[in-house]
């Protein structure tokens, strides 16, 4: 008896089970439209105190209720944008598939992390401030030169390294897409252009944070109708490249 269950179980063993594919959802698709909505809406929301303001007005800006709600309010909500631009960065390498470079795919993850941590540092820094007084007991208002260190310190975060980050992820995403033709060649011309745009671009131009989540969109939208005809997130090679 005791042969015969060490014959069944040894028969099993070699027994490969038919292992089922884990696909993305299709949810998974408008990851990149999410990200760029609830990016774009905490920027509407986190307030930045200008910089001609004088040490007493610095305060008083800062003591404003409304604006440190919608600073707060903002904070919150760029967690979720990140979470959501990581699905999308799951859709874009789901959509390389078998075609995917491991020197590429390294840049790419490199830089889309990069972007993302640097973009919560910069924004949990402007936040910070009117999240501690808000939170903290007995947290006292800081001092207008502080506050003013900070913003100077957010912006740069945000508009100098994760603004370039942002180029790095856009430009290699579109040489990925050249080299494998998963996207046509006019999308990889357009993300070519974003991508020149968030490197060159020097200074501080609050502009410039709605042109990566505007090819973010573009990019998702495209990827959604692309997938639709194929029937799945993962396509082959676009015949229009």
């Amino acid at each position: 008896m005791e042969n015969a269950d060490d014959l069944d179980r040894s028969l099993m063993g070699n027994i490969r089970l038919p292992r089922a594919r884990l696909r993305a959802p299709r949810a998974a698709g408008v990851a990149g439209v999410l990200f760029s909505v609830l990016l774009f809406t905490a920027f509407m929301l986190v307030r930045f105190p200008p910089m001609d303001l004088s040490d007493a007005e610095t305060l008083e800006w800062f003591e404003d209720s409304t604006i440190r709600g919608m600073t707060i309010a903002g904070l919150y909500l760029v967690p979720f944008a990140g979470i959501a631009f990581l699905w999308f960065i799951a859709v874009i390498r789901d959509r390389i598939g078998r075609f995917e470079d491991r020197f590429f795919s390294t840049v790419f993850i490199g830089s889309g992390l990069l972007f993302i941590a640097t973009l919560f540092t910069g924004v949990a820094l402007i936040g910070g401030l009117a999240a501690g007084e808000r939170f903290l007991d007995g947290a006292s208002p800081p001092a207008a030169d502080i506050i003013r260190s900070t913003r100077a310190l957010s912006v740069t975060l945000i508009f100098v390294y994760g603004e370039k980050m942002a180029g790095v992820f856009v430009f290699v995403t579109n040489t990925i897409a050249f080299r494998t033709g998963v996207f046509s060649r006019w999308v990889a011309i357009i993300g070519y252009l974003v991508g020149l745009v968030l490197l060159v671009w020097i200074g501080f131009n609050y502009a410039l944070v709605t042109i990566f989540p505007a090819w973010v969109t573009f990019l998702s939208i495209y990827i959604l109708v692309t997938a639709r005809h194929s029937g799945s997130l993962l396509g082959e090679r676009d015949s229009s490249f």
